[in-house]
């Protein structure tokens, strides 16, 4: 089991390790095991605390989807599946809520997916929930290229850099004014349509398509936008999980080759030993494991 969690390094061949290592590949332990064996702290104290989820895609088979305190920076649940849809985050909540019993968070931070914030309001009830501005801020990024020709291109994508800096309670006042201005000297670019050739089955389309999508990003549904200001908990960014899923992605190259089934194990793995923190933790793994899958 150390060897295991210290393989880096090693000195064995990747073929000799994926040998020995095959067991426990193939009988991962699961988040509620974890949650069995090592509880987190989020349900041993009574802070209250900030929740956050996202995925990391593996390829277009599915994703490896964390649930995570993002105070105090603890994975609680994971698990694999087909898509970030409503019915399969939300079999993840039905455990997870199970799992929290009466330590539900105070706030949360996400990507603002449907389907996430979805499953956030029928499980968690109507609670802080800040829109993550690295994510609103790198979409706009991709609709708004910096060396765009045009000029409301560029300064539209300015303002929406401009959220990074927003840090009072005045401050989205004076960002919505920005955006006022934009729309009041290129707001005729949002309108402006190209007519089609008489051949093509579609007659028009709007010119200025991305545009039309970045301006929209940023006016509907402004206030998620803006609720770290009024919850003191709750971060700006889902960072806390853009790192998590860093780290697994550079785990998942240093060990290229793999299915999708063993990769999904070894993440499982891997959230599994962020929460041990010392040799007993690690012993209580090994000594659970070794009972599950090694009776015979």
């Amino acid at each position: 089991m150390r060897g295991l969690r210290n393989r880096k390094g090693s000195g064995y061949a990747q073929r000799t390790l994926a040998r020995r290592y095959a067991q426990f590949l193939d009988h991962p332990l699961t988040a509620e095991n974890i949650w069995y064996i090592l509880p987190p702290e989020t349900v041993t104290c009574n802070n209250p605390w900030i929740y956050g989820c996202d995925g990391k895609w593996l390829g277009r088979v599915g994703v490896f989807f964390i649930h995570r305190n993002v105070t105090t920076k603890e994975n609680l649940f994971w698990s694999f599946m087909s898509g970030e849809t409503y019915e399969a985050i939300g079999r993840d909540f039905v455990c997870l809520t199970g799992l929290l019993g009466i330590h539900l968070p105070g706030g949360t931070v996400s990507d603002w997916k449907g389907a996430i914030v979805g499953s956030i309001t029928s499980y968690f009830g109507l609670i802080s929930h800040q829109r993550c501005l690295a994510h609103v801020v790198r979409q706009a990024r991709r609709l708004l290229p910096k060396h765009s020709p045009f000029e409301a291109t560029q300064k539209l994508r300015r303002i929406a850099e401009d959220l990074f800096i927003i840090e009072t309670i005045n401050d989205p006042s004076v960002w919505k004014t920005s955006l006022l201005r934009w729309e009041k000297e290129y707001g005729t670019m949002l309108k402006e349509k190209t007519i089609a050739s008489p051949s093509l089955k579609k007659k028009w389309w709007y010119t200025h398509g991305n545009i039309r999508r970045a301006w929209r990003l940023l006016t509907h549904e402004q206030d998620p936008l803006f609720v770290f200001l009024t919850n003191p908990l709750v971060p700006k960014t889902n960072n806390s999980l853009e790192g998590v899923n860093s780290n697994l992605k550079q785990k998942l190259g240093d060990h290229r080759g793999m299915s999708i089934l063993r990769q999904t194990s070894f993440l499982s793995w891997y959230m599994a030993f962020t929460r041990v923190k010392t040799d007993k933790d690690l012993k209580k793994l090994w000594v659970y494991w070794r009972n599950r899958f090694q009776r015979n």
